[in-house]
C-alpha cells in the first residue's frame, strides 16, 4: 500500500459549486480502506459539507495542500492556484477543444502538472464510472416541473437548491396535482433516468410514442424517447444505434409530431453537432406548436433546440423565449414565449446527495486504481496530460493547446 497525501481543493469556478468529490464520512472511510492514504482538506466557506463536519471527524483541516501528491475537486480550478509537479483530478471540460479553457490548460503543462479527468475514467467497454449525470436529471426534472407551476400560478415548489436535500425535494412534488399534461423525455441514458425518478414522483402514467401521439388523456402522461424515435435514415434504411453514432449527418430529424402534442419537454439525450436539430425556429411559429416549458438538461448552446439561447444559473433558472423575435425574454411575461431551464450544472442544486452518490462511485470504481496498481487502466485512460506532457491519447489536442484552432 502506497503512502499518497490528497488534497481535497476548494472550489474556485464562478458562480460557486458546493459539490465536493468525498464526503466527511466517504474520507474516513477512504482512510480505513487505504491506510496509507492521508487527506487535507481546503476550508470553504461555500462548501455543501460546513468545515465543522470534516473537524467533527478529526479530518486534517489547513489551507496549505503544497505537501500533499494529489489534489481533488469538481469544477475547473482557478489556474493562478496551481501547484508544480502534483496530480489533479476533476471535470477539465478541454478534452473537446472547449476555448474557454485553453489557457488553464497551458499553464498547467507549463507547471508540469498531471491531469485526470473524471470524464474519461472509463471501464475497458467505454463505460463511465463516475458522473453526476443522474442528478442532472433528477434536478433537472424537477425544474420542469416548478416552471409549470409558475408559469400557470397552480402551484409552488420551492428551489432545489433551498431543500436539505433530495427527499425534502420529493416530500414537495408528491404534494402536486398536475392537471392533464403530456411530458416527453428525450434520452435512455443517466441523465434521462435520474429525469425519469423524479417524474415517478406523480405517479404519472407511462405511454408508448404511438399513444402520446395519437391519443388524448384525462390525466398527465409521460413518454421517454430515445434516438430510434426522433431520427429516421435519409434513406430510409432501418435505424441502427452504432451507425447513427458513427454517422449522425445521414439523418434526419423526425421530431416533428412530438412539437404538435408535447406540453412538458425534459431533454436529456446527447447531440452530436453532426446529427440533425430537434426543432427549428420555424416550428416555434407555427400554430399547432404546443410546447410550453422546455427543460433543457442537455444544454447545447445554439444546438438541437434554438430556444436555448444560453446557460441559465441555479440562482436564476428560467427565462422565456420568443419565438417570433427569436430572442430571449424575461421569464414568465409572456404566455406566448416558451419557457426556458437551461442550468448547466444543475447536480449543483442538490449538492450533498450528488457528491454522495458520486464519491461511492470513486471509491467503488477508481481509488485502488488511482492510489495502488491501475489494472485496467481506468486512470491511464483519463489522464489527459502527465508531467506537463499530453499523453498519447490525448496528442490531438496538440493544435488546440498552441492555439491554431
Amino acid at each position: 500500500m502506497k503512502n499518497v497525501r490528497i488534497g481535497i481543493l476548494r472550489e474556485t469556478k464562478t458562480p460557486p459549486d458546493r459539490r465536493v468529490p468525498l464526503s466527511p464520512p466517504q474520507i474516513q472511510l477512504a482512510k480505513e480502506m487505504f491506510p496509507g492514504v492521508e487527506f487535507t482538506i481546503q476550508p470553504s466557506p461555500i462548501r455543501c459539507y460546513k468545515d465543522e463536519e470534516y473537524d467533527y471527524l478529526n479530518l486534517n483541516l489547513q489551507e496549505d495542500v503544497a505537501d500533499c501528491d494529489i489534489l481533488m475537486g469538481v469544477k475547473e480550478v482557478d489556474k493562478a492556484t496551481f501547484i508544480e509537479n502534483k496530480t489533479y483530478l476533476f471535470f477539465a471540460h478541454v478534452a473537446k477543444k472547449q476555448p474557454y479553457n485553453r489557457t488553464m490548460l497551458q499553464e498547467m503543462m507549463r507547471k508540469k502538472i498531471t491531469l485526470i479527468d473524471y470524464e474519461y475514467l472509463t471501464t475497458p467497454d467505454g463505460a463511465r464510472v463516475v458522473a453526476f449525470g443522474r442528478w442532472a436529471g433528477i434536478v433537472g426534472a424537477y425544474n420542469a416541473i416548478r416552471a409549470r407551476g409558475i408559469r400557470t400560478d397552480s402551484f409552488h415548489l420551492k428551489p432545489a437548491h433551498q431543500c436539505h436535500d433530495m427527499e425534502e425535494m420529493y416530500a414537495g412534488l408528491r404534494k402536486v396535482q398536475l392537471r392533464k399534461k403530456k411530458i416527453l423525455v428525450t434520452g435512455e441514458g443517466r441523465v434521462a433516468s435520474g429525469a425519469l425518478e423524479t417524474l415517478e414522483q406523480l405517479k404519472i402514467r407511462k405511454v408508448n410514442k404511438e399513444e402520446f401521439l395519437t391519443q388524448e388523456f384525462d390525466e398527465p402522461v409521460l413518454c421517454q424517447i430515445g434516438p430510434q424515435d426522433y431520427v429516421e435514415h435519409k434513406d430510409g434504411l432501418p435505424f441502427d444505434f452504432n451507425h447513427f453514432i458513427q454517422n449522425p449527418q445521414d439523418y434526419n430529424s423526425s421530431f416533428e409530431p412530438y412539437t404538435k402534442v408535447a406540453d412538458i419537454f425534459v431533454a436529456c439525450h446527447f447531440w452530436d453537432e453532426k446529427s440533425p436539430v430537434f426543432i427549428t425556429k420555424d416550428d416555434y411559429r407555427k400554430d399547432d406548436f404546443n410546447i410550453s416549458v422546455i427543460a433543457d438538461v442537455s444544454c447545447d448552446i445554439d444546438g438541437p433546440i434554438p430556444s436555448t439561447v444560453r446557460a441559465s444559473t441555479i440562482a436564476e433558472p428560467f427565462y422565456g423565449y420568443n419565438p417570433m423575435l427569436e430572442r430571449e425574454e424575461p421569464a414568465f411575461t409572456s404566455s406566448k414565449n416558451v419557457t426556458v431551464m437551461a442550468v448547466d450544472n444543475l447536480p449543483g442544486e442538490l449538492p450533498r446527495d450528488a457528491s454522495h452518490d458520486f464519491g461511492k462511485a470513486l471509491l467503488d470504481n477508481v481509488f485502488d486504481a488511482l492510489i495502488n496498481e491501475d489494472k485496467e487502466q481506468i486512470v491511464e485512460r483519463a489522464t489527459i496530460i502527465k508531467n506537463g506532457e499530453l499523453t498519447p491519447r490525448y496528442a490531438y489536442l496538440a493544435d488546440y493547446v498552441a492555439g491554431k484552432e
